[in-house]
């Protein structure tokens, strides 16, 4: 079954794609992240179904990873079906599954609820899922109606983005389900990452890190959809390599998550999560750091000094290029002090030494500070120091 859902999701990527391509979108602007993250998920889904079947979080990211595509594939067919004047099918079914994209969001939500075990934090939860569920429901339910009413009164029209203007444009009764339902899933989403908090809190050694496993995908996945998605499209003319390496650390950061939670779920290399949160979080700040003085060195040079658009990106880029080196060496230290004590405390050691090494001139005395200071920085069980003796 595992293997069914895999395949089945890597089918419906290909079908997205092929939809996408026949709706004459930019396959990899309109849908490149989104089918990364499904691919993702499908890996993931696969190999913790397979080596945890009692696990259901593998369950529930393979219903995200088959839910994600098709709900996305359903948009350029209903698109082919009532704008572009295809003959095809299911033009209705379609549209129900369209926006049916809340199923597998909540599907990965319950997924990080339940991480790393399979198990609610408490029973208490439970009646957090329920209020998740209904709001889903009511969500889901009156998404229904209002497809099912404009398809049978032919009162169908799209949108730009190939969405029904009914549902995307919400009025009345309509718009007031929405004003109660989205906060309270949000609200639902939120609390379940607070529970995740607080169970680090009380958690021994491994499960804290495995819980750092999941804040660090987590936070790669809000920075590579939040930060990174809006800066890429800021400017049309930037440079073809700037917007490559944008769009390559945006879809990292989708993929991120799932990764995260595979490398957690399954332990492996389990405790290298310090220095790759250290790492991480160093790189999201300085990243978000240039990306805002690049954006605006860009709005300012173009909208307010007047220059020329490609003059204004060239030099924000050499500013960036510039800046990045020593902002990332002073952002690298703060960060290493809260988050890779150990590495950093080490590498304060290693700096003292070869200070002192500078004024030593007993060999004897050096030897010994050497091994003192190996014994502190890497904790091995035993040192030995061999010298050559050269007439």
């Amino acid at each position: 079954m595992a293997w069914v859902l895999a395949v089945l999701a890597v089918l419906l990527c290909v079908a997205w794609v092929a939809l996408d391509v026949a709706d004459r979108q930019n396959v990899l602007s309109t849908s490149g992240q989104d089918l990364s993250a499904s691919l993702a998920l499908a890996v993931l889904g696969l190999l913790i179904a397979r080596r945890r079947p009692g696990n259901p979080i593998g369950w529930l990211v393979l219903a995200g990873a088959v839910g994600l595509p098709l709900t996305s594939a359903a948009i350029p067919y209903v698109d082919l079906a009532y704008s572009r004047g295809h003959d095809l099918p299911l033009g209705l079914a379609a549209l129900l599954v369209g926006y049916s994209y809340i199923l597998p969001l909540a599907a990965l939500a319950t997924a990080i609820l339940l991480f790393p075990d399979g198990r609610l934090p408490s029973p208490r939860w439970r009646w957090a899922l329920r209020v998740l569920l209904a709001a889903v429901a009511c969500f889901l339910g009156a998404n229904y109606a209002v497809v099912l009413g404009t398809v049978t009164g032919h009162r169908v029209r799209l949108d730009g983005d190939a969405g029904l203007a009914a549902v995307d444009h919400p009025s009345g009764w309509f718009a007031t389900v929405e004003r109660v339902t989205i906060p309270v899933i949000a609200a639902c989403l939120l609390s379940f990452m607070a529970a995740q908090v607080v169970s680090w809190r009380r958690s021994g050694s491994e499960r804290r890190q495995q819980l750092k496993w999941l804040l660090a995908g987590t936070v790669g996945f809000l920075f590579g959809g939040i930060v990174l998605l809006p800066v890429s499209e800021l400017d049309p003319t930037a440079p073809t390599l700037v917007r490559g390496i944008l769009e390559g650390l945006n879809t990292l950061g989708f993929v991120a998550l799932p990764g995260c939670m595979a490398v957690a779920i399954l332990k492996y290399r389990l405790y290298d999560i310090d220095r790759i949160i250290s790492r991480t979080v160093a790189y999201t700040i300085v990243t978000g750091l240039l990306a805002g003085v690049y954006a605006g060195m860009v709005l300012l040079a173009s909208h307010v000094l007047r220059f020329h658009s490609s003059v204004s990106v060239a030099v924000s880029t050499l500013a960036v290029a510039a800046l990045f080196s020593p902002l990332r060496r002073r952002v690298q230290g703060v960060v290493d002090r809260r988050f890779n004590r150990a590495r950093y405390d080490a590498d304060e050691t290693v700096a003292a030494f070869a200070a002192r090494l500078k004024d030593a001139v007993d060999l004897d005395a050096v030897r010994g500070d050497l091994a003192s200071v190996v014994h502190r920085s890497l904790e091995p069980t035993h040192v030995s120091v061999w010298i050559s003796q050269r007439s």
